[in-house]
């Protein structure tokens, strides 16, 4: 079929073509075209049985014979059966009583019925089945899979499922057990809801993962998303890297919406919040080790503890003017800063390159402030001058000609 031609179809009928696209449907054993009309079934009664070939009596100088294998078990003389002709051979019609069930079967079938199907096989456009005798088939985005779950979880399986399209003319029951799925979801999703609430520690499978965030099974129908930035404190980018299909994890739950359809959860709430303490743990001007997360037009986040960024601003990170960060660092890059700033109640730590009095930290004309404080406050009178000469000397040198 040409595309022109599937656009111009219905959704559902686009669907099922595409799925059904180099699928032999006779190979699957639907039920053929009926060109012959209700002369292709025919009436017979059983006149004898011999070895594998059991023999009809049609009508008036009319006799068939079919095989013994085709009958649930083996008939008697005078039982009546339909048959499909197939043919004559040697003067006795061929006959198929497993085809004849199939075209009542067909006939039985109403568009929009439950019925249930047996999973059979499986071919590239989905999964072949039989109602009783008669063949069927389910494209796989019909077949109400769960996310992770494998087309294959479904072989020998019995469905119920709902008749979708009957088809005789082009030998096609078409199924789908999506809609019953998904019914039943909701129905669960709606006895489920009402047992968790916001801030509700909870434990779950995951079943996908995708950059932006995780999906958890919680049970009962319900499955939550874990966003990117709610799996961890630390920051985390995608969230492959850090979680996988099949994990079980903990989390709470943030919030619930449509009755259920939409949960979302946090990882990163049962951690240990870095900010809190965070002015005990460090103070103004104190130089501290950190590692460059990430790099901004204004300057490059720096990562004190696991989930503890401070902002290294441009402005702050050399002597010199800069331009742009990436001149100077980069990701992945460990390093020496001073807090400038710290702002606990707006989780914001300032950061710079430079010590108080503007040199570079690190470098030969670089004092720290408190080696002056600590001469100052500790040593005896008659050795301050000494010692504090000393520093600023130290700090005044003129740094080394190139």
């Amino acid at each position: 079929m040409s595309a022109q031609a599937r656009d111009d179809k219905d959704p559902l009928s686009a669907e099922i073509e595409a799925a059904l696209e180099g699928v032999d449907l006779q190979e699957i054993g639907l039920p053929k075209s009926r060109p012959g009309g209700a002369r292709e079934l025919v009436r017979g009664q059983v006149v004898g049985v011999s070895g594998a070939d059991v023999f009809v009596e049609l009508g008036p100088r009319m006799q068939g014979v079919a095989s013994l294998a085709e009958f649930e078990s083996p008939p008697k003389i005078g039982d009546v059966f339909e048959f499909k002709l197939n043919g004559r051979e040697d003067d006795l019609w061929k006959l198929s009583r497993r085809a004849a069930q199939e075209l009542s079967t067909a006939a039985d079938l109403e568009v929009g019925a439950l019925v249930k199907a047996r999973v059979t096989g499986q071919n590239t456009g989905g999964l072949e089945l039989r109602i009783g005798t008669l063949a069927a088939f389910m494209p796989t985005s019909l077949a109400g899979l769960r996310p992770g779950e494998a087309l294959a979880s479904l072989l020998t399986q019995t469905l119920v499922c709902e008749v979708l399209e009957i088809d005789p003319g082009r030998r096609r029951v078409l199924l789908s057990r999506r809609a019953l799925v998904e019914r039943e979801r909701d129905e669960q999703r709606k006895e489920s809801v009402g047992r968790y609430s916001a801030g509700q520690k909870i434990s779950g499978k995951v079943v996908r993962v995708e950059s932006f965030g995780a999906f958890v099974d919680l049970g009962g129908g319900l499955e939550g998303l874990v966003h990117v930035s709610n799996i961890s404190r630390k920051r985390v980018e995608n969230a492959a890297s850090a979680l996988k299909p099949g994990e079980t994890v903990e989390a709470v739950i943030l919030e619930i919406k449509d009755g259920g359809k939409r949960v979302g959860l946090s990882m990163k709430a049962l951690e240990p919040d870095p900010w809190d303490g965070v002015a005990q743990r460090y103070s103004v001007d104190m130089v501290v080790n950190g590692r460059i997360t990430r790099l901004t037009d204004f300057g490059a986040f720096v990562e004190l503890a696991p989930g503890l960024e401070g902002l290294l601003h441009v402005s702050q990170m050399g002597k010199e003017r800069v331009r742009r960060p990436s001149e100077l660092v980069k990701p992945g890059q460990e390093l020496s800063v001073r807090i400038s700033a710290i702002e606990p109640e707006r989780q914001r730590l300032s950061l710079s390159r430079l010590d108080s009095r503007g040199a570079l930290l690190g470098s030969e004309d670089s004092v720290d402030a408190r080696e002056i404080d600590q001469a100052l406050n500790t040593q005896a009178p008659h050795k301050v001058g000494t010692n504090l000469g000393a520093l600023l000397g130290k700090a005044l040198k003129p740094p080394p000609q190139r």
